[in-house]
């Protein structure tokens, strides 16, 4: 047991360590603000530091377990992008309790201990994404308002286009430990919030949404686009 506290104490202090540093700190801050991940380029432009700069202090933060990191090849041309975000047990330091997460769960549970249908959980969402979709200006089109709203609730959408219509691959979930946990709802209240969004914008239909249920990784929604 002492062994235990012993450990518990030195990682403590080393995540104190690691931002007692000025610029860590407001990498930190950075980092915890954004809804996606962000690469080290990302990081430095917000802060206007040189990426030779932030680099090393992304890695140590990394190796006191405050970073995930996630090695991203969509970029084409040249090295992959590292993409950090803080760790799902990034520890709070006192500052404040994790409500949010907690609330979240307790609401989960409560749900479905309820028994409330996935279609409960898709008109419910539906209502939010219909209430969304007013938000943005009428003249920007359908699929590009989409994708707005699903990255500033941190899905960090990628967008492949045809002829009739578009292929929306939500690259991270921020709902993704509790969407394990009870996939038909939470899926079910993201898919009602698309699905609303798109028929209060028109100028597209939704022709199928794949989610955990069906076993898609990333999650994605499929789009047929009007002439607009």
């Amino acid at each position: 047991m002492a062994r235990e506290a012993d450990d518990g104490g030195q990682s403590r202090l080393e995540v104190l360590k690691a931002l007692g540093d000025n610029t860590r700190y407001a990498i930190y801050l950075e980092l915890a603000r954004s809804s996606t991940p962000l690469s080290t380029n990302n990081v430095a432009r917000s802060l206007g530091l040189h990426p030779n700069t932030v680099r090393p202090h992304l890695e140590r933060m990394r190796d006191v377990g405050l970073l995930d990191l996630r090695v991203d090849a969509r970029g084409g041309v040249g090295r992959p992008q590292h993409m950090y975000s803080l760790a799902p047990d990034a520890p709070a330091l006192g500052l404040e309790p994790p409500a949010y997460p907690w609330l979240a769960r307790l609401l989960l549970k409560a749900v479905s201990n309820a028994g409330v249908a996935p279609e409960d959980a898709r008109d419910i969402g539906a209502e939010q994404g219909r209430v969304g979709a007013q938000r943005v200006a009428l003249r920007t089109p359908c699929v590009d308002a989409l994708l707005g709203d699903l990255g500033r609730l941190g899905f960090d959408p990628e967008v492949v286009r045809d002829a009739d219509g578009a292929t929306i691959a939500f690259m991270h979930c921020p709902f993704r430990e509790l969407a394990h946990e009870n996939p038909a709802v939470v899926c079910g209240l993201h898919q009602g919030m698309v699905e609303g969004f798109v028929a209060e914008r028109s100028g597209a239909t939704v022709r199928e949404f794949r989610t955990l249920v069906h076993r898609s990784d990333p999650c994605q929604v499929d789009l047929a686009t009007a002439d607009r």
